[in-house]
Formats: C-alpha cells, structure tokens, sequence
C-alpha cells in the first residue's frame, strides 16, 4: 500500500441540525474523502433522522450512520422504543455502516435481533477517560468479535503507552475489520498510526472537530504526502 492510498482512507464525521444542512455537508465530503459519517444524534428533532436518511439517497453506501448514546459521549437520550424504531429505518436504507454501541446492542433483544451478524453493522465501544488494560481490551474485543466482524473500539490516551496499548488489538484483527485508536491529544498520532496497522479508515473532520484530538482532512492528506514511512 502507498501514502497516496492511504490518503483516501478517510471517513469525515458530519455534525448538523437538520436534514438539509446534512445532505449539503455530505456533497462536499463524498467529493473530497471515501467515507462519510451521519451523525444522525446531533439533529434538533428525531422526526429528522428519518427523513435524513431518506434523503441521501444512492450516497447511502458510502455512509455510516451513527446515532451515538449520551453515556458514551453522544447526544441521543431517547427511550428503548425510540432507538428501536431508528435503528429499523437504518436497516432499511442500508448504509454502509450502522454503527452501534456494545452495550446497547447487548441490553435491547429486538435491536440485538435485527442486527446482529449483519454485514453493515459496526459494533462500537467508547472509554471516555482512560485506556484500560491490554487483558481488558482483549475480552472486550473477543465479545464483539462475537456479533459482528466489523468492530471499533475507541478509548482516550493519557499517556504515550495508552497508544501502544490500544494499537496492539490489531495483532488480534486478522479476522475482522477493526477500527482502534485513542482520543485526546495524546492519542493523536494514534489516529494515523491505526491505518498503518489495517484501519479501514481514519475519522476526520473539515473544521470543527468533534472529538478531541480528532484531524481535520487537510492535516491528514498533508501528513501522509510529506512522509513516507516504508513498511510491508
């Protein structure tokens, strides 16, 4: 694989308020960048996230829809039946991605039902403060292995070894397509290094990042057209 390929693996996270300020973010980031992310939690009304989706269209395949829970960081705080309902109109439209929380996935049975084994499905976990031990992250990726091969786990670096502890899960991805890497400023570099080691993709943004540490598209193209690191 050269730099240049590697350039193209991005997936730019889109964050707006209604469906149209979506679609008109998701023109400019289909042009520029392989992937995008809907994060469909971020708009005013739930009535929106349906129409959101019914909107994009044939760009639905090239897009992961995310509708991230508040206890891993998100905005969505709907109940049970809400999030069921939501997460069938994605089904629906069929994406490229339908990410969704391990834990949510575990404690809904009808979501659980519908998703599990899906090949679009990106079961995600997210550690807001910390990294945790290598032996827990093993577990953790071995029980998600379990629902889908399409797996992403996120933790948040406070030192230099966090990123060397979250960047060993890929000697145990043979198998699936994981997504690994650390948030924070710490974690930064984390975030290229993950493509390196077999990241389908990297989360950027084209401004306002959405999470700390996060790159903007221009950041990431430059550093990967000014360095080349040979490796097999």
């Amino acid at each position: 694989m050269k730099n240049d390929l590697i350039v193209n693996k991005t997936c730019i996270t889109i964050t707006e308020k209604n469906p149209q300020k979506i679609y008109e973010r998701l023109n400019h980031a289909l042009n520029v960048s392989k992937y995008a992310e809907i994060r469909l939690d971020y708009l005013d009304n739930e009535k929106y996230i349906k129409k959101t989706i019914n909107s994009i269209g044939k760009k639905i395949n090239r897009c992961i829809c995310t509708l991230r829970d508040v206890s891993e960081g998100g905005r969505f705080d709907g109940n049970e039946k809400e999030r069921t309902y939501l997460f069938e109109c994605m089904y629906n439209a069929n994406p490229f991605l339908i990410d969704i929380e391990f834990n949510i996935i575990n404690k809904n049975n009808k979501i659980f039902k519908l998703l599990k084994l899906q090949k679009n499905l990106l079961v995600s976990w997210h550690k807001l403060d910390n990294t945790p031990t290598y032996y827990y992250l093993t577990h953790k990726l071995s029980q998600m292995k379990k629902i889908s091969t399409n797996v992403k786990i996120i933790t948040t670096a406070n030192s230099i070894s966090d990123n060397i502890r979250i960047l060993s899960l890929y000697k145990n991805s043979n198998d699936i397509s994981l997504i690994a890497f650390a948030m924070g400023h710490i974690g930064k570099i984390s975030r290229l290094i993950c493509l390196y080691l077999g990241s389908p993709f990297s989360y950027v943004v084209i401004n306002k990042n959405v999470a700390e540490g996060q790159f903007k598209l221009s950041e990431h193209n430059l550093f990967f057209k000014n360095i080349n690191i040979k490796y097999t």
